[in-house]
């Protein structure tokens, strides 16, 4: 016998539309014959008013368009959506204000504000379901505090059949260990090339020897080249965890965290469960995230901002 466990490997395909809603009759899901009856309710009421009235022709056209139309909002999708909540999203973008801000714009305001308003509307108050941020990265919530989990990716196509069958043996161990709303967030982000060629730059004539201040110089070179050529992009995986509601303890959160990392360690992959700083720096770059890091960080949601002390000018000497 020269088998191997590598050759008993089980394979399963498993469909990518496994959310897809079922179908109920006739391909059509029962969202969309909600709404294909309800227009054949609106439609036959319509009839019953108007054939007396208006001519049966022109009744007829009428009711091929709006029908063709209907037909086209219950099976049509756009952008991955249906059409209809595709319609209901825009409709409620359009109507949502456009400025946010994060102060309370309800009160009184001054009356050079009042007198603007007409031309340029006031910022509506900006609701983030985040109240607060801990230093150890629990974020208060209104529901349950989260805590945020970066991990690294897996390649699965180097590893043997076997091994395959280990990390997803181990993945599967900790997606059954979950009791709690986990969300797992795989987002692509730009890599700042061109910031770390001028750091290269600049550390180059620092070198000890002439040889290694040439292969500093032209890997500066290589990447400023690669920054203009391309746009390159990192994969970034955050996991973010909640404790149950109604729990006691402080700190549930970061404890959940601190599993996470430890259940997902067999994998292979680099996890670290993030402080305050990191869960605000991550929270902001997946709101926007082509926009560059600021330099210090970004302030938590209940810190408080003050300014640098005022530098004295010293005062200047007069010759005699």
């Amino acid at each position: 016998m020269t088998g191997t466990r590598d050759d008993d490997a089980v394979r399963a395909r498993m469909p990518a539309d496994v959310d897809a809603p079922d179908k109920v009759l006739y391909g059509l899901t029962f969202r969309q014959l909600a709404i294909l009856a309800v227009a054949a309710v609106i439609f036959y009421g319509g009839w019953r008013s108007l054939h007396t009235i208006l001519p049966v022709p022109v009744l007829l056209g009428a009711a091929v368009v709006l029908g063709g139309l209907v037909f086209g909002l219950a099976v049509g999708r756009r952008d991955g959506l249906p059409m209809d909540q595709w319609l209901l999203a825009s409709i409620r973008h359009h109507r949502a204000p456009k400025a946010l801000s994060t102060t309370d714009t309800t009160s009184r305001t001054p009356g050079w504000v009042d007198a603007t308003a007409g031309r340029m509307p006031l910022p509506a108050p900006l609701k983030l379901p985040a109240q607060a941020i801990a230093d150890d990265g629990e974020i208060a919530l209104p529901g349950a505090p989260a805590a945020i989990v970066a991990a690294t990716t897996v390649n699965l196509a180097l590893r043997t059949p076997g091994e395959q069958q280990a990390l997803v043996d181990t993945f599967g161990r900790w997606l059954n260990s979950l009791s709690t709303p986990t969300q797992v967030v795989v987002s692509a982000q730009p890599v700042d090339l061109a910031s770390h060629a001028t750091g290269l730059e600049a550390t180059a004539p620092r070198l000890p020897h002439p040889a290694l201040e040439a292969a500093c110089a032209d890997h500066a070179r290589f990447l400023d080249d690669l920054a203009h050529r391309r746009d390159p992009l990192r994969r970034q995986v955050l996991i973010v965890t909640r404790a149950p509601e109604g729990g006691r303890g402080g700190h549930a959160a970061r404890r959940r965290a601190d599993d996470t990392v430890r259940s997902l360690s067999g994998l292979g992959v680099t996890t670290r469960a993030l402080d305050g700083d990191a869960a605000t720096a991550a929270i902001a770059a997946c709101a926007d995230p082509y926009r560059p890091p600021r330099q210090g960080g970004l302030a938590a949601p209940d810190a408080v901002i003050t300014a640098p002390p005022a530098r004295r000018p010293k005062p200047r000497r007069t010759s005699s």
